[in-house]
């Protein structure tokens, strides 16, 4: 394991700055899943956009799945899951392994919804990075993947008992 950099040194300054575009990353992604959910339903909430675009991904699940997925506790999920069904972006069937829990699966609307969406902004990243290689997107993606890897399951430090 490294060791936590001081302050002063070069490794602290380049995690400063790794933290600043991570910052400004997730504000560019905030405004993204607010367009994308509004796209998708008008009284879509961003929140159940990630949901939704996570069941079309990887559905059917458990609803329970999804709320460890996302760290959300279940009544929670399940109000978000109402309104899901509610707008009809969202249908619950029967799990054949466990009668009494039920499947989220995204409907044929969700699909027609989000599939168009999710490509115009695939083709509007993909105009953005012209310039970039092959190469140099798939490192990014590499990187960002390892990134991600390197934090998941690891909680943050209260920043209370610093």
């Amino acid at each position: 394991m490294t060791p936590p950099a001081s302050p002063t040194t070069p490794r602290a300054d380049t995690l400063m700055r790794l933290e600043q575009e991570v910052g400004v990353l997730i504000r560019r992604v905030r405004k993204v899943i607010n367009s994308r959910a509004s796209a998708v339903h008008p009284d879509l909430q961003p929140a159940s956009y990630l949901m939704l675009s996570y069941l079309q991904e990887q559905g059917p699940l458990r609803a329970s799945v999804v709320a460890e997925l996302f760290d959300i506790d279940k009544g929670a999920i399940s109000r978000q899951v109402s309104h899901l069904v509610d707008l009809g972006l969202v249908v619950r069937n029967p799990d054949p392994d466990d009668g009494r829990a039920s499947l989220l699966s995204v409907t044929p609307l969700a699909r027609e919804r989000l599939e168009p969406i999710k490509e115009v902004r695939r083709q509007w990243v993909s105009d953005q990075l012209e310039g970039w290689s092959d190469d140099e997107v798939e490192r990014l993606a590499v990187q960002l993947g390892r990134y991600n890897e390197a934090l998941t399951g690891r909680p943050e430090p209260d920043p209370a008992g610093a």
